[in-house]
């Protein structure tokens, strides 16, 4: 099972990135990072697009634009979200890749919903030794706060 992590809240395992840029993040995978409008909070967003993507509006006025070096466009999961409700580069446009503290590897909802958090492909290949052999999902659901 790979549950989308939704506005029920759960316990995440994180694998953190000393220093994200496009070879330790990748299009497609759940990130961690920093509010960019209040640097104390933390949002959970999908990665969807990094420097050098060019990115377009549904919306004629608007032009097209390339995202710059150290750029990337986060969006919220939830497609039934509109785009002000999402909280995610819709709203608030590109955010810093520096702003990026970790990779969700894992979603904890209860002791039976829980799974695998659906990433990138050579992420989720990257991170399978880390789920096989240090993930203790008996230990992660006594510690879960339901």
């Amino acid at each position: 099972m790979a549950p989308t992590i939704g506005t029920q809240g759960g316990t995440l395992l994180v694998r953190k990135i000393p220093a994200a840029d496009p070879m330790r993040v990748y299009v497609g995978d759940v990130i961690v990072l920093k509010d960019p409008t209040d640097s104390e909070k933390y949002l959970v967003r999908r990665l969807a697009a990094i420097e050098g993507y060019e990115m377009a509006s549904t919306d004629v006025k608007e032009e097209p634009f390339v995202l710059e070096k150290g750029q990337c466009w986060v969006l919220a999961d939830n497609e039934n979200m509109k785009p002000k409700e999402a909280y995610d580069s819709r709203t608030f446009g590109p955010v810093t890749m520096a702003d990026i503290v970790g990779r969700v590897l894992y979603c904890l909802r209860s002791a039976v919903d829980h799974g695998p958090v659906n990433n990138s492909h050579y992420s989720t290949w990257k991170d399978s030794p880390v789920l096989e052999v240090e993930l203790d999902v008996d230990e992660m659901t006594r510690n879960h706060k339901a």
